[in-house]
């Protein structure tokens, strides 16, 4: 019997989350350790599985890999099956560099820090599931469980922000709680809730159109649906799937969320949970229904070209320095889509790079953003300065994580935009173009004002106490920076896998 490998994967984290909850009650400590070790595990391993993955393989067969199959309810059809391809194996292992990273980044959570430890594990078993799951009841009960802790994760250990109400609608933010960390927790919770909700019907809908009592990804993809079913049910997936990726104008809770979240959270919401949305529109809307991706994909790209430019416009209106993080992050997400709205090879595996890229990158910045927080106990950026002096190890960080945000080449955002550039510009409708590069041009404003403002301007008398980072709490950047490096520079490594994965879903979609 062939190692499971995914299992092992997918479930290691919770195994810590159960030992955290019933061996390390009174001891951080061992949280911590048990945390490290069972996320270290997942890593080794996807790393692993990075290595041992066949291309040759891949471009001969279905690309998936890695197959496990346990029957759970035979007379439904529901199978707890699990394989990967290039495009999730890419997902598996940000997954497991974002996690392990921010392991290190919550190294100081004091308060309850069993139960934080124990819910962001369990979180992230969802994350693993969802990327590794062919059954696509399966992948809806993995999605659930990436999902919901977020609830408590951001209600109970997150930060509330200071809003002041201004306008005609003042009252309602003062009575909504408008900047509170309950408020984006519900927020955030009852849109994704609304998400899933889109989502189970197009399941259930293809299940019952198939006819072949069935959730397996394999088996419904050799399904020639109506093309009027393909258009309604991928539209449901695209809602459902695109909330939690943020498209315009269903994006509002993110900010929100991203803001409030602790840092861990953050890098796990930006870096990994919003990369579920793209996956799910890519794996199950692309994939199962290609008449509808063909037939919808102006819908897609017209608005991602809104999230490019909306998300950069208002990042570079924020003054929270989260809040510029957040929005950023609308923007990219709005470049994945772009990407895969493209119909092209260049772009496609531009939309998956830019996933991975992004989730770094992200990951980075939340990262030294909570370590300013902790120091400076301030995220105004008006009231910061000069850091650089003071912290010339997250200055640079945070340096390289902006320059890779604004594409320089030799960082992986670099990459990732030019081949989504040139899928714009092969697509049939080129005048993606302007607004994906008009994009990219508004990132290079914010990112290097907000970078110049805080480390590289003039000093601010209030913080010359700061401290540069210490111990552990390097681990995750000094990852981060160089996973930013090293596939800006080898981008060959990534791209790969991913267009073994790319390759036959387009000539599906493109066929006649």
């Amino acid at each position: 019997m062939r190692f499971p490998v995914l299992s092992v994967i997918t479930w290691m984290p919770f195994l810590g989350a159960v030992l955290i909850m019933f061996t390390a009650r009174r001891n951080p400590l061992a949280v911590r350790l048990i945390a490290t070790a069972t996320t270290a595990v997942s890593a080794v391993l996807s790393l692993g599985l990075y290595v041992a993955y066949d291309r040759d393989a891949a471009l001969q067969g279905t690309g998936f890999q890695f197959y496990e199959k346990v029957p759970l309810v035979p007379p439904l059809g529901i199978n707890y099956e699990l394989a990967v391809d290039g495009i999730s194996l890419l997902m598996v292992l940000l997954t497991s560099i974002i996690i392990f990273a921010g392991v290190f980044a919550s190294w100081t959570v004091a308060t309850r820090s069993q139960e934080f430890y124990a819910l962001l594990l369990a979180l992230v078993t969802g994350v693993y599931g969802v990327f590794v799951s062919l059954d696509l009841f399966v992948f809806f009960l993995f999605y659930e469980l990436a999902v919901l802790p977020m609830y408590l994760l951001i209600g109970i250990w997150g930060s509330s922000g200071e809003i002041r109400p201004r306008g005609i609608f003042a009252w309602a933010f003062r009575e909504t709680g408008v900047g509170s960390k309950e408020y984006a927790a519900m927020k955030l919770t009852l849109y994704l809730l609304f998400g899933s909700a889109f989502i189970l019907v197009g399941i259930f809908a293809l299940y019952v159109s198939a006819g072949t009592a069935s959730f397996s990804f394999l088996d419904l993809e050799g399904v020639a649906f109506d093309r009027s079913v393909q258009r309604w049910v991928f539209l449901a997936f695209y809602i459902g799937f695109g909330i939690l990726a943020g498209i315009w104008p269903l994006h509002t809770w993110s900010p929100d969320g991203h803001a409030s979240a602790p840092t861990a959270v953050s890098m796990l919401h930006a870096g990994v949970l919003m990369k579920l949305g793209a996956y799910g529109v890519v794996r199950m809307g692309m994939g199962l229904l290609p008449d509808g991706a063909a037939d919808l994909a102006w819908l897609v790209g017209g608005i991602a070209c809104i999230n490019v430019v909306y998300g950069a416009l208002s990042a570079m209106a924020q003054t929270d320095l989260k809040y510029v993080i957040a929005y950023s992050s609308v923007s990219h997400m709005g470049l994945v889509m772009l990407g895969a709205a493209t119909l092209t090879e260049a772009g496609l595996n531009g939309s998956v790079f830019q996933m991975f890229a992004h989730g770094v990158m992200t990951g980075l910045f939340f990262a030294l953003v909570g370590l300013v927080y902790e120091k400076a106990h301030s995220r105004e950026i008006g009231k910061m300065g000069g850091f650089g002096r003071v912290m010339p190890g997250v200055a640079t960080a945070f340096t390289i994580g902006g320059l890779s945000s604004l594409g320089l080449p030799a960082t992986s955002g670099f990459v990732a935009e030019i081949l989504t550039f040139m899928g714009a510009w092969r697509s049939a409708h080129v005048w993606w173009l302007l607004p994906a590069v008009a994009g990219t041009f508004l990132t290079a404003v914010y990112v290097l004002r907000v970078t110049k403002q805080i480390f590289w301007g003039p000093p601010s008398p209030h913080f010359h106490h700061l401290e540069d980072a210490r111990g552990t709490e390097w681990v995750a950047i000094v990852l981060l920076v160089a996973v930013v490096i090293l596939f800006g520079v080898a981008p060959g490594i990534a791209l790969a896998p991913v267009d073994t994965a790319t390759v036959p879903l387009l000539s599906r979609i493109l066929a006649p």
